[in-house]
């Protein structure tokens, strides 16, 4: 068993886990009501945005959508950042086989400026899905729990751990917090993209909403 073959029904009953959906965990996405500090994208983002995202929806493949959305806007978050995060794309992250963590995650982001080898503690996972985010709940969550793991495992005491299924255009953000997983009811969109790259940096820069 890998992350992909993981259902939001499997996942719950495999780790035993309390899924608490319905919650607005950031804000109620309206700017003055948003409690997440929101991060303006930087210039060079905006320039490849201006052109990547008609290409990105135009050819519409989740290829496309991965490298000209998503990679892009996870990018800027190590850009503004000062590179004291990394970034990990399609790396393999098995932390326990046995109960079926293993396998490759689209994007990994870890609060450690190591670029060469995933460390500790790592904060989000982020799982790139076209077009059905429901479906990508299970995998996602799975990878967080994963996370989760990684962390104890190296002694890095993290409270909550973020996860996001994402079509590029549709951003769907979670939390796991011990055995909890809050799903927030709130679905962003790329026209959101300062909340969107503010909810990606919080875990790094202090910001930590967990009531």
């Amino acid at each position: 068993m890998a992350y992909s073959d993981f259902t939001l029904a499997t996942v719950k009953a495999t780790f035993g886990l309390i899924l608490q959906e319905g919650q607005d965990l950031f804000g109620s996405g309206e700017e003055q009501a948003f409690m997440v500090p929101t991060l303006p994208p930087s210039l060079p983002l905006k320039t490849l945005m201006d052109d990547y995202l008609p290409l990105a929806t135009a050819i519409a493949t989740e290829k496309a959508r991965s490298e000209f959305l998503i990679a892009p806007i996870l990018a800027d978050i190590r850009r503004q950042l000062d590179h004291q995060v990394s970034l990990f794309s399609g790396s393999d992250f098995s932390v326990a086989p046995e109960d079926g963590l293993q396998g490759f995650c689209d994007y990994i982001l870890s609060a450690s400026p190591e670029q060469l080898l995933i460390t500790a503690p790592v904060v989000i996972i982020v799982e790139a899905k076209r077009e059905n985010i429901v479906g990508g709940l299970g995998q996602c969550i799975a990878a967080m729990v994963a996370a989760q793991r990684f962390n104890q495992k190296d002694g890095k005491v993290v409270e909550a751990i973020y996860g996001v299924v994402t079509t590029g255009t549709n951003w769907k953000f979670l939390r796991l917090i011990q055995n909890t997983v809050e799903i927030d009811q709130v679905e962003y969109f790329i026209n959101q993209l300062d909340q969107i790259l503010g909810i990606l940096a919080s875990p790094f820069t202090g910001f930590n909403q967990t009531e």
